[in-house]
């Protein structure tokens, strides 16, 4: 394969990783992976998610602030957009609604994503939108606040095909893990069957998600190999031919990371 992969989303910052920087670089570039971008979760985090992005060039970062954290620093609209101007980030997130961890009024959370939203419309920069068991919610919200102007990707996508359709009729890209390598993730490989090929990102989501043949194992930006080889597979086309389109797409969505 000539054509280089991007790992539209992983978290190198991690204490999994922690050490391993240079080995997990170097497995990339044996698996063809030119790129990775390093999702934020915290504000607390930022710092060291840059620090890797200003080590390594083919290490890019967002900024934000996970829909399932209840303690550390709240972002406000101004906070977000002051740390998306740095050089090395360049999106907004990772963002959204999760309501499979938490109960209770999630009125906060809510707030929160709309924060985001907001503060990606007026800094002109894509949103990561994370989302679990609150699709109906994160729609919502997305198409009240007109999130559509600063667009963005459905991470680690696990939904419906009527929710892709939604997501995809707002202007958002949709990305796979390595959940769409499971044998029972029927639901998953028929959105990665439909999504047009120009609105695709594949992804690891690392340290978590590994695909087959190593589920169960800590993933890494490497093993996204094997994300794209199954959705080609799905799709009927080759690697090489998925390779070349989820990385223009990354490239055309992120718009303040390059090729270099």
């Amino acid at each position: 394969m000539n054509a280089l992969l991007v790992d539209s989303h992983c978290h190198l910052d991690f204490s999994d990783f922690q050490g391993r920087e240079d080995e997990l670089l170097a497995a990339m570039k044996t698996n063809r992976v030119g790129w990775a971008l390093i999702a934020g979760v915290t504000l607390e985090r930022f710092p060291g998610v840059l620090a890797l992005t200003e080590r390594f060039q083919n290490l890019w970062a967002s900024v934000g602030v996970h829909p399932d954290t209840q303690d550390g620093e709240e972002p406000d609209q101004d906070r977000l957009i002051r740390l998306a101007e740095r050089p090395r980030v360049v999106a907004i997130g990772e963002t959204g609604l999760d309501y499979y961890r938490l109960e209770g009024d999630l009125e906060w959370q809510r707030e929160r994503f709309r924060t985001h939203i907001r503060a990606a419309c007026r800094c002109r920069k894509p949103l990561i939108i994370h989302t679990r068991e609150a699709a109906a919610d994160t729609l919502r919200i997305l198409e009240e606040e007109g999130a559509g102007a600063a667009g963005g990707v459905f991470h680690c996508f696990t939904e419906t095909l009527a929710v892709a359709k939604r997501a995809l009729d707002l202007g958002f890209h949709i990305s796979f893990s390595g959940i769409v390598t499971f044998k029972n993730a029927i639901q998953i490989k028929e959105v990665a069957s439909f999504v047009a090929l120009d609105r695709i990102l594949v992804e690891t989501d690392a340290p978590y998600l590994a695909p087959v043949p190593h589920r169960g194992k800590l993933n890494h930006p490497a093993l996204v190999r094997h994300v794209a080889e199954e959705v080609a597979r799905l799709r009927g086309i080759t690697v090489e031919e998925l390779a070349e389109a989820t990385t223009a797409n990354f490239f055309r969505l992120f718009g303040g990371a390059n090729r270099a």
